[in-house]
C-alpha cells in the first residue's frame, strides 16, 4: 500500500436539518446553473449581440428543465433501458440517482431550439453564449463525483492512486473524477473562455457551439481511458465505455460547426 493517497473522507451532504439534506451533488448543479447565467446575461449582449438580459433570465428555468429531464432520460435509455422498462416508476424517481451529461445537452439544445423559436432569437448564436461558461458546471459536478466517491478509476499501482470507500474490490485506482474535472472542467473553460472573449469568433454563428461540443468529446474520450466502465456494461466492442461512444457524434457535430461557421457569419 506504499505510496496509496489516502481518500479524503468528506461527507456528501453538506447540511442536514431533520430530512432535509443539501447534498455537494445537487450544489454543483445549482451553483453551475447560477455561475453560467451570469456569464450569458454578459454575452448575449456583447457585439454583436443575440439576446437581452431579460430573455437570459427567463431562459434560465427552461436550461434547468432541460438538463434535468434530459439528464434523467439520458440515463434511463442510454445506460439501463431494459431494467426501466420493467420499473418504469422508478424512471421518475431522480433522488435515487443517474443522470447522463449527454441526455442532459441534448435537453438543454432541444429547450434552447424551442426557446429560441418562440422569442425570435438567432439559435447558433444563443447556443454559442450558452456554450462558454458550461464546462463550469462540468467542473463542479466532476468535484462532486469524487466527494461521492462514485464513478472512480481503473486499478492503478502508481503514486496517486486511492482506494474509494464505495469499492467493494479495495482495489488502488486512479481518481479519474480528477482528471475529468481538469479536462472537462478547468481546460476547456479556459479555451471557450479565451475564444469567446473575441468578437470575430462570437460572430462565426455556431463556432463557439461547435468548439464545446468538439472540445468536450475529446476531453471525455481521454477521461474515459482512465475510469472504471459501469459494472452494469462493462466495455463495449473494440474496448470502448458508452462515454467514449456517446461522445463520437458530439465530435462529429461539433467538427461540422466549427467547418461551416464561417458561412454564418455576422457580417
Amino acid at each position: 500500500m506504499l505510496g496509496i493517497v489516502p481518500f479524503p473522507m468528506i461527507d456528501p451532504v453538506l447540511v442536514a436539518i431533520g430530512p432535509f439534506a443539501i447534498r455537494w451533488y445537487a450544489l454543483a448543479y445549482i451553483v453551475g446553473l447560477v455561475i453560467a447565467w451570469r456569464v450569458v446575461r454578459r454575452l448575449a449582449a456583447a457585439p454583436p449581440a443575440c439576446a437581452t438580459p431579460e430573455q437570459v433570465d427567463d431562459f434560465l428555468t427552461w436550461a434547468v428543465v432541460g438538463v434535468i429531464l434530459g439528464g434523467r432520460l439520458g440515463y434511463v435509455l442510454f445506460y439501463l433501458p431494459g431494467y426501466y422498462l420493467a420499473h418504469p416508476l422508478e424512471a421518475l424517481m431522480v433522488w435515487k440517482g443517474g443522470m447522463s451529461f449527454h441526455g442532459g445537452m441534448l435537453g438543454v439544445i432541444l429547450a434552447t431550439l424551442w426557446f429560441c423559436r418562440r422569442r425570435g432569437i438567432d439559435f447558433f448564436a444563443f447556443v454559442d453564449r450558452v456554450a462558454v461558461p458550461t464546462p463550469i458546471g462540468l467542473f463542479l459536478g466532476r468535484l462532486a463525483n469524487f466527494i461521492n466517491a462514485e464513478l472512480w478509476g481503473r486499478p492503478w499501482d502508481g503514486p496517486w492512486a486511492m482506494v474509494f470507500p464505495t469499492d467493494p474490490d479495495q482495489l488502488p485506482r486512479h481518481p479519474s473524477q480528477l482528471y475529468q474535472a481538469g479536462l472537462e472542467g478547468l481546460l476547456l473553460l479556459a479555451v471557450m473562455a479565451w475564444f469567446g472573449r473575441q468578437e470575430r469568433y462570437r460572430a462565426r454563428r455556431g463556432f463557439l457551439g461547435g468548439l464545446f461540443l468538439a472540445g468536450y468529446a475529446v476531453a471525455r474520450m481521454t477521461g474515459e481511458l482512465f475510469r472504471q466502465p459501469d459494472a452494469f456494461l462493462g466495455f463495449l466492442p473494440g474496448g470502448l465505455t458508452m462515454g467514449q461512444v456517446l461522445s463520437l457524434p458530439m465530435l462529429a457535430v461539433g467538427l461540422w460547426a466549427i467547418a461551416t461557421s464561417r458561412s454564418r457569419s455576422v457580417r
